[in-house]
């Protein structure tokens, strides 16, 4: 979010760490502290992306996602490093548009210095992370904010992999859609202390896990409709692990939740248990790395 620029108002970001850029007499804020900020007053945060990719409505989209880019890779990395970066899947029945993020963020690399770059598939990643036990055989699903992505693997190799537009800005924007709050303090209501298995009389906390459940009932029938209209199933001979990651499934129960309804779908595929990723909100960042090492 851009509030207006004065030297104490960026002073004091400064002091607190804040990742901010200040242009134009402007101060743009990012990362989790905009959240806040803007919640304070009351304002709706900008996203320089949407739906898992670029935010082609956002003017500020790729000098923000540029800005971010460098801010993680640090100064001291050597520009012969193999750089990996996650993509999300093809939507499932719907249309590919991943070529131009997925062309602009390698560009932005390049402009950085980095030539040894490509891409990997999100829900693979998360298979790299936490699958190595099973040596990387079982499904990864990534619940994030602007996606959801599922990839399933044999020894690392990619069987399948789709991607549905319920993550967690589908969640924020139903909610708010129907109580009447801003999407903004919406998500910081979500972050901070909703869970399921709970009555609420809350009306945000009760439209949450109405949207949280169309989001889990939605990826479990993409898993379905994944298998379905004459493919190929595959057969591993044993049962295979399925693994959560990302932001979406930090409530407490979600896992619960998502086990029950991927257990009364029945999938083609027998699934031997479904766990948390161990460290959620890394796991695909974490499976990039791999990725990368591995070359």
């Amino acid at each position: 979010m851009t509030i207006p620029w004065s030297k104490l108002t960026e002073n004091s970001l400064k002091r607190e760490s804040v990742p901010h850029v200040a242009a134009g007499g402007e101060i743009i804020v990012y990362g989790n502290e905009s959240a806040r900020l803007a919640d304070l007053l009351s304002r709706e945060i900008r996203r320089p992306m949407t739906r898992g990719m670029l935010n082609a409505n956002e003017p500020e989209s790729l000098a923000q996602i540029k800005e971010i880019i460098s801010s993680v890779l640090g100064e001291g990395l050597d520009k012969s490093a193999r750089i990996c970066f996650s993509v999300p899947a093809p939507p499932l029945g719907g249309e590919d548009g991943l070529t131009y993020h997925e062309a602009t963020i390698e560009q932005i690399l390049n402009q950085l210095g980095y030539e040894n770059v490509a891409s990997v598939n999100e829900g693979v990643a998360v298979i790299y992370s936490e699958l190595e036990d099973t040596n990387y055989t079982g499904f990864g699903v990534s619940c994030g904010g602007g996606l959801c992505n599922v990839a399933l693997a044999y020894m690392s190799v990619p069987v399948m992999s789709f991607s549905l537009a319920k993550g967690g800005d589908f969640i924020d924007q139903s909610a708010a859609s129907v109580t009447g709050e801003m999407v903004n303090r919406v998500r910081l209501v979500k972050e901070e202390g909703f869970h399921f298995n709970g009555h609420f009389t809350d009306k945000v906390q009760q439209a949450l896990t109405v949207y949280y459940d169309d989001m889990i009932a939605s990826v479990v029938q993409g898993l379905k409709d994944a298998f379905s209209g004459g493919r190929s199933v595959p057969r591993f001979g044993r049962a295979v692990p399925l693994v959560l990651s990302g932001g979406g499934v930090l409530p407490e129960g979600f896992r619960e939740r998502f086990e029950k309804a991927l257990q009364a779908a029945a999938l083609p595929v027998a699934v031997s248990e479904v766990r948390l990723a161990k460290k959620p909100l890394e796991s695909t960042a974490r499976g990039a790395l791999i990725a990368a090492l591995s070359e």
